[in-house]
């Protein structure tokens, strides 16, 4: 079995509990303005261009067989609707500026790196985490992982947006022990005008997790002007503590660190003037989350 992964990063101790490998896999149906990892969105490989490393020779441009690529004072562009993704321009890039986010890769190729840390994991308490993108596009991939995972006694957690079928979040569920859940805004028309979709899945989603127990982190990213009204804040708590109190909430401070990744993929990030909230408005949103009986941290 084979899914598309555009990252393997080891060591990792953001992704959940302990020292964690976390898999990025590409493929996302959302469309959230403040992405850090637009180069997830696609869920097919592509070519990134990477401005810090480009000398601006030209070699690309010339390389490319169907003239899909050019360059001016803002660097290299590419016409992503008709890019065959054959690589040419890629092999011709001496100073490797040119790269492809993505690749297919067996569970098989994928476990033989997880499972190099596993004494890592024992000790730290750590283990594997998938996340993306939004898993449960190959959710096959993931339950065949996250099964050889368990198969040797590595922690497995989920990080997803629960946007996907019930069937796709069952498979993934059954070799899950921690789910990281995202929980971007709760107006359905606003969460379709800020991430593409409604958030009606989602929640079912959400329900369907609790339901099974499974432990549970809710993420939320605070971000100023677009989710961080008391309204909307009152309502994440009430939703939640609505179906149980025994989850962790957690506030994820706005950050542009993902803001120049979107020149490397000819996206354009639409929130450069968004400020990163401040520790008055996060614990203001703590204090209202943490009204509803439920516990709520701030993350760093």
């Amino acid at each position: 079995m084979e899914g598309i992964v555009f990252n393997i990063q080891r060591y990792s101790i953001d992704d959940g509990p302990g020292v964690r490998t976390t898999v990025f896999l590409k493929g996302c149906p959302l469309t959230c303005l403040w992405c850090s990892n637009p180069e997830s969105q696609n869920p097919e490989p592509e070519i990134t261009w990477r401005y810090t490393s480009c000398i601006r020779c030209g070699t690309c441009v010339k390389t490319c067989p169907l003239g899909l690529i050019t360059l001016d004072d803002e660097g290299v562009h590419i016409n992503r609707k008709e890019c065959t993704r054959c690589g040419k321009c890629i092999e011709t890039c001496k100073p490797g500026a040119l790269q492809m986010s993505g690749r297919k890769m067996t569970v098989e190729e994928v476990y033989s790196t997880v499972k190099r840390d596993i004494d890592f994991y024992k000790v730290s308490g750590g283990g594997c985490t998938c996340s993306g993108g939004e898993i449960l596009m190959q959710a096959d991939f993931v339950a065949e992982l996250f099964k050889l995972c368990k198969a040797d006694g590595i922690h497995t957690c989920a990080d997803t947006t629960g946007f996907g079928s019930e069937q796709a979040l069952e498979k993934i569920l059954e070799y899950t022990d921690l789910v990281y859940f995202d929980l971007k805004h709760m107006d359905p028309e606003k969460h379709k005008e800020y991430c593409g979709v409604s958030n009606d899945v989602i929640l079912k989603s959400l329900a369907l997790i609790i339901e099974k127990k499974i432990e549970t982190v809710i993420r939320v990213p605070l971000i100023p002007g677009y989710n961080d009204s008391d309204e909307n804040i009152s309502e994440l708590g009430k939703t939640v503590s609505g179906l149980t109190k025994d989850v962790v909430v957690n506030l994820l401070p706005y950050h542009r660190y993902g803001e120049n990744k979107y020149r490397m993929v000819d996206m354009v990030y639409q929130l450069s003037n968004v400020p990163t909230p401040t520790e008055e408005q996060l614990n203001k949103a703590k204090e209202i989350i943490e009204s509803y009986g439920l516990k709520c941290e701030i993350s760093k």
